[in-house]
């Protein structure tokens, strides 16, 4: 594979994918994201433009990518999907239901719990594993599990337990339901954490840097299951700077930079044969790394 590396194309310009789209990429995508902009307030109280006009489809029961180097918005993006960082213009669709920037600032008691509502309905579908895992530090693997099923789906304790086991048992974690997150490894608090996810029976997982804080040796282990759930035909939505990974289980890969979409298209087309300069600039200098 060769990869070239010269000057920096500008990054509001997409390459242009000459690959016909399959009978499946012109299904109606699960999420849809349309000219969406975030900003946030910086330290001096600076506002400063994060996403940029984004516009992206997630295909059902594909694994979307993206890459692209720290700052380019790419976990942005994908906490603008669960509304974790609502947007401040542009449109999203999932599963039949609109959202729009404006949704979010709606005013009085009972808009504002309508909006919570479907806010909770939102979440209930689309599950999210963090690059720290966020368990709880008092609480067991199990409860950890179980704490959103009892909560957001209203379960009873028990058949929480019995969903948070079986979850636990399905990603190698059933004998350690009792331990809580001091007495595990780094990969096996990851484990919970997609325990967790799975355990609400998402229609869209959501993967921020899942193995970034994890050793080489641990993060095969989590690069496994997601293998498994991809092969699974869960639809994923996955920011990684594994390469390896995004070659060899993404359908689509999407390269971010400065806020903005630089290059998308198959994943091993992508990857292997970049068109964007700033594209190849970047991939090259992960290979030079491996």
């Amino acid at each position: 594979m060769k990869i070239l590396a010269t000057h920096h194309d500008s990054p509001g310009i997409s390459a242009v994918n000459t690959t016909p789209p399959s009978a499946s990429e012109s299904e109606s995508p699960l999420l849809s994201l349309q000219h969406i902009v975030k900003r946030f307030h910086g330290g001096t109280k600076k506002e400063v433009t994060v996403l940029k006009d984004v516009s992206l489809d997630i295909p059902k029961s594909k694994v979307t990518v993206l890459l692209g180097p720290s700052g380019s918005g790419k976990s942005t993006l994908l906490r603008c999907m669960n509304l974790i960082a609502p947007f401040e213009q542009g449109v999203m669709s999932f599963m039949g239901q609109t959202w729009r920037a404006e949704d979010g600032q709606v005013r009085g008691p009972i808009a504002r719990w309508r909006y919570e509502r479907r806010l909770v309905e939102l979440r209930s579908h689309i599950g999210m594993v963090f690059q720290q895992f966020n368990l709880y530090p008092t609480k067991t693997a199990l409860e950890n599990v179980a704490l959103s099923l009892r909560l957001v789906k209203g379960m009873s304790r028990a058949d929480a337990e019995k969903v948070a086991r079986r979850e636990l048992d399905r990603v190698g974690l059933g004998a350690k339901a009792e331990a809580h997150p001091s007495q595990l490894s780094g990969g096996q608090k990851q484990r919970v954490a997609i325990a967790r996810a799975l355990a609400m029976k998402p229609t869209l997982m959501l993967f921020d840097e899942a193995t970034s804080a994890l050793d080489p040796e641990l993060r095969g282990g989590i690069l496994e299951e997601m293998k498994k759930l991809a092969a699974e035909g869960m639809t994923m939505v996955v920011v990684t700077h594994e390469i390896s990974f995004a070659r060899e289980v993404g359908d689509h890969v999407v390269f971010m930079d400065h806020g903005q979409i630089v290059e998308e298209g198959p994943a091993r087309s992508v990857i292997d044969n970049p068109q964007n300069e700033r594209t190849k600039a970047f991939l090259s200098s992960i290979f030079a790394q491996l």
